[in-house]
């Protein structure tokens, strides 16, 4: 995008397991500084490996990439919140591992609940939270490790469909208020025209972009507009899964 620095630059990536079939192969993609770019296709595609790369959590077995120095927050689909700790003990934690001190972690956390809309939850136990309210929990936490990228892997996809469009609504808010570079794995292709900048396809077996579509704010704004493009792309996923079932 111009006028944009790279974030995260992919060349020729790619990521088998042992012996088996490539899972990723020849992926090649830049996602700028302050993007929100979502990844989509069809299970199984590789879209969480290739976040496992991108985080550092596994190596790629071919090509390069290039990320932040600071590295990435992941958010995953399951909330993962220490059940012992309260909403702001999980969000305190990811600050002390920062090396915050005691002093203004509670303070911090406090902020970063109040971010996602949570600040009135603060002491109350992951049991005592919605599903909903345990993934802004979670995302509160995942700002806390203050990263410039942040990668989410399907983090909405076990929520009700209105909780979904709530937490769609929370997450624009804080992009565009934090400015972070954001890469959204989904399968879902309404969810990536709602969020995404810019929407990424991953074939299937193995997993490359086959192709990108720019979001402009006529589909964040027109429902119409939205529609076509979610039939155009919804159409491409649906003959990239034919042509490799």
């Amino acid at each position: 995008m111009p006028g944009r620095a790279p974030a995260v630059v992919l060349e020729g990536l790619g990521k088998r397991f042992g012996s088996g079939p490539p899972v990723l192969e020849d992926v090649n993609a830049t996602v700028y500084q302050g993007e929100l770019v979502a990844l989509l296709g069809a299970s199984g595609c590789g879209k969480s490996t290739l976040l496992n790369l991108i985080s550092g959590l596994d190596n790629p077995t071919s090509g390069a990439l290039e990320v932040p120095e600071e590295g990435a927050a992941f958010m995953f689909q399951d909330s993962a919140l220490f059940p012992w700790r309260t909403a702001r003990g999980n969000v305190e934690l990811a600050l002390k591992l920062r090396g915050v001190g005691k002093a203004e972690r509670r303070e911090q956390a406090i902020e970063l609940l109040d971010l996602v809309h949570l600040g009135h939850s603060a002491d109350k136990r992951p049991h005592e939270l919605s599903g909903g309210m345990r993934q802004r929990v979670a995302l509160a936490r995942s700002l806390a490790q203050d990263r410039p990228l942040l990668l989410m892997d399907e983090p909405f996809a076990a929520l009700d469909a209105i909780t979904r469009d709530l937490l769609h609504n929370e997450l624009e808010r804080i992009w565009r208020q934090t400015h972070r570079t954001i890469i959204f794995v989904t399968h879902n292709v309404r969810e990536a025209v709602r969020l995404g900048q810019r929407v990424l396809l991953l074939s299937s077996k193995p997993g490359r972009v086959v192709a990108q579509w720019q979001v402009s704010e006529e589909h964040r704004t027109n429902a119409g507009a939205a529609g076509e493009l979610t039939a155009e792309i919804t159409a491409r996923l649906r003959e990239e899964i034919r042509r490799h079932a």
